[in-house]
């Protein structure tokens, strides 16, 4: 864990702040810890932990969990852990073919969720699906628990109207989406506080605050949706770019592709997410006479080994590998965490054959960086956007000691 570098515009309200937000992470990471494991792991006196401990607890983010003995001497150690239900966030992921909501406690669990199988609908439509699916959950808390919701995250793909032709959706859907604020029409309608984010980063984040990153601090980020997304962890926090683009993989110009069921580019370049996403995997069933209506069947057919399933792969992965193994020269980071919204043995096989293509086209002097499977899932879109809440009011992120203004849409507690 690393040291934080404090600046001269920091204040000792900041550095407390921080200190708290760093040993939550420690439990995070831990599980369970006893004071000595906490000073030890955060690099502090064991006088300023047992007051930090005080205070967390106070505020219910934390609980002890009984007692070890640690050698054979002294009284037997209190063990902590963070409280599930210390806090909890609600998430709302929108892609272009689903929409979804959950209800998310400090665990990371998924308590309650709402979702939705169908082309985006009109901004406005959705703006009252989700009102309504939120309403539906919020009973799942008690009063008391509705006041340690630490807020709303929206996780949705950028630029919802570009790339349509690539992705084989109609443009007259999703043109109202590139003219409208939904998190800020959703905060507006629910008198709630909203964090919004592109889909790939919140992904990365949930990975970050509940997945990997309680081992790694750096890696890439790839989720294989209707489109594929990115984020990049360095350092513990998100790397989002002056856009929030800085992960869209998506976007990174590849040759077109040679299946015979892809539309051909206007130009010698196409862009990855034609290739390697499920809208171009679907296609290439649709087109070898396979009926795909939704997910379930797109699972089907992969499960049976449809030989489409197998061209689309190698297609996906001779665009993929490149395409990665440029952003890793300038990323450096030694880790490349992979999910996808369906599974039925394709993540598996997606990742045996990307990990070869990467060995073959690693560079003389650098090697190839460990490609793990993401956590989560089809649910990583929507426990990333609940995360998203939570790990902006408690994670040890460098801009607190910087009174960044991300801190200013920091919020304690919510009224219902």
């Amino acid at each position: 864990m690393r040291s934080p570098h404090i600046g001269q515009g920091s204040n000792s309200a900041n550095v407390r702040r921080y200190n708290e937000r760093l040993l939550l992470q420690a439990l995070r990471r831990a599980g369970q810890a006893s004071k000595a494991d906490l000073a030890r792991l955060a690099n502090m006196t064991s006088t300023a932990v047992g007051s930090i401990i005080t205070s967390l607890s106070a505020a219910r983010l934390i609980e002890f969990t009984g007692r070890r003995v640690e050698g054979q001497r002294g009284q037997p150690a209190s063990l902590i852990r963070l409280d599930p239900r210390g806090a909890f966030g609600i998430g709302v992921r929108l892609d272009r073919t689903s929409m979804e909501t959950v209800l998310v406690n400090f665990a990371g669990e998924v308590l309650g969720r709402c979702g939705h199988d169908m082309v985006l609908p009109h901004p406005a439509r959705v703006l009252e699906i989700v009102q309504r699916d939120i309403h539906e959950l919020l009973p799942l808390l008690t009063r008391e628990e509705r006041e340690r919701l630490s807020g709303i995250g929206v996780a949705q793909p950028y630029n919802l109207g570009s790339w349509l032709r690539e992705l084989g959706l109609p443009a007259d859907t999703f043109r109202a989406w590139d003219e409208m604020d939904f998190g800020s029409k959703l905060g507006q309608a629910l008198s709630m506080p909203v964090f919004s984010e592109n889909d790939g980063n919140a992904a990365a984040i949930a990975e970050l605050f509940y997945g990997c990153g309680r081992q790694c601090d750096d890696f890439v980020y790839l989720f294989l949706g209707p489109a594929i997304g990115g984020g990049i962890a360095v350092d513990g926090d998100c790397l989002r770019g002056v856009s929030g683009n800085a992960g869209d993989i998506g976007v990174m110009p590849v040759p077109p592709s040679r299946l015979p069921s892809a539309p051909q580019p206007t130009g010698p370049w196409d862009i990855l997410l034609s290739r390697a996403s499920l809208n171009a995997l679907t296609r290439h069933l649709r087109y070898s006479g396979e009926s795909i209506e939704n997910r379930a069947a797109l699972e089907a057919c992969i499960a049976r080994g449809v030989p489409a399933v197998d061209e689309w792969l190698d297609d996906c992965v001779d665009a993929l590998a490149p395409a990665l193994r440029a952003m890793l020269c300038v990323l450096d980071v030694p880790v490349v965490v992979l999910d996808a919204d369906v599974d039925a043995g394709l993540i598996n096989t997606l990742m045996k054959r990307l990990r070869t293509a990467l060995a073959i086209t690693a560079p003389e002097a650098r090697g190839t960086p460990a490609l793990v499977r993401g956590t989560f899932g089809s649910d990583a879109g929507a426990i990333g956007a609940a995360t998203l809440p939570m790990f902006f009011n408690f994670s040890p992120r460098a801009g607190i000691l910087k009174g960044a203004g991300a801190e200013s849409q920091e919020v304690n507690h919510v009224q219902f």
